[in-house]
């Protein structure tokens, strides 16, 4: 007869560990009203901007096509007055400012003490809470395109376009909600006790102040598509299937540099 061998817990995979730590998530995320009032947000959004399209202020008369409320003709990285970053763009502002109450919650309610008590992966937080918040993004960036339709309608503009550029355009700020998502949550961690400056933070990187900044000295010019802001900008009406790429590229290389530098801060410093 064989010895009989000592029985031993496997160690969970990263899978599993990844598809658990989701569930929780995804399951918060769903119990939480705020997701739901942001996803009303990103569609009321256009209308409000299309009001102003048609009335007397900054965006008045700045429209000549109704899919210019989804996205720029072409890379806008140097904008004139705010009316030019009336699009879809626009998401990104407000979806780090969801991503920052959501992981702040976490903190304040003593979820995370918890959660490393019996769970020590820390990147599996980070990548967890990436993925569904770039899941968040990409539902509003769904109501946004419904409510900019539906606005874009409301103008009297021509629908007019090439569908093939509009398809790429609106895939390419999609796929952009993974890398804005990680660096969101990467924010979160750092200042994880300063509620105010994370909210303050993802608000300003939000509006892409600082390739905005850049993009004044050195022009409209295409390197600044490794930036996140600059590929979202470059998702516009003018895209093709190589935007698409980058835009994926950029994203995933962002999400990896963030992850990896989130898992060595909640590694290194007190996660509480």
């Amino acid at each position: 007869m064989e010895n009989t061998k000592t029985l031993q817990f496997e160690k969970p995979s990263f899978f599993t560990r990844l598809r658990g730590m989701l569930g929780v998530d995804f399951y918060r995320l769903f119990h939480t009203p705020l997701f739901y009032i942001f996803i009303v947000i990103a569609a009321l959004i256009p209308a409000l901007v299309s009001m102003g399209a048609m009335g007397d202020g900054e965006t008045a008369g700045m429209f000549t096509n109704a899919w210019q409320i989804i996205a720029a003709d072409s890379p806008l990285y140097v904008i004139s007055n705010m009316g030019e970053y009336a699009n879809m763009d626009m998401v990104f502002i407000f979806g780090g400012i969801m991503v920052s109450i959501f992981i702040g919650h976490d903190y304040r309610s003593g979820y995370v003490k918890q959660l490393f008590t019996t769970h020590a992966k820390k990147e599996d937080y980070m990548l967890s809470k990436t993925l569904v918040s770039a899941f968040s993004m990409v539902c509003m960036c769904v109501t946004y395109l419904i409510g900019g339709t539906i606005a874009g309608a409301a103008t009297g503009l021509p629908f007019a376009i090439n569908g093939g550029s509009l398809l790429c355009a609106i895939l390419g700020k999609m796929i952009m909600s993974l890398g804005w998502a990680s660096l969101y949550t990467f924010i979160n961690v750092i200042f994880r006790r300063k509620f105010g400056i994370s909210i303050a933070l993802c608000f300003v990187l939000g509006t892409g102040i600082p390739v905005i900044g850049a993009a004044a000295l050195v022009g409209n010019t295409a390197a600044l598509n490794i930036f996140l802001y600059g590929s979202s900008v470059y998702a516009c009406l003018s895209a093709n299937f190589l935007t698409v790429l980058v835009c994926l590229a950029c994203s995933v290389v962002w999400a990896a540099i963030y992850n990896v530098l989130g898992s060595v801060i909640l590694y290194r410093r007190d996660v509480y």
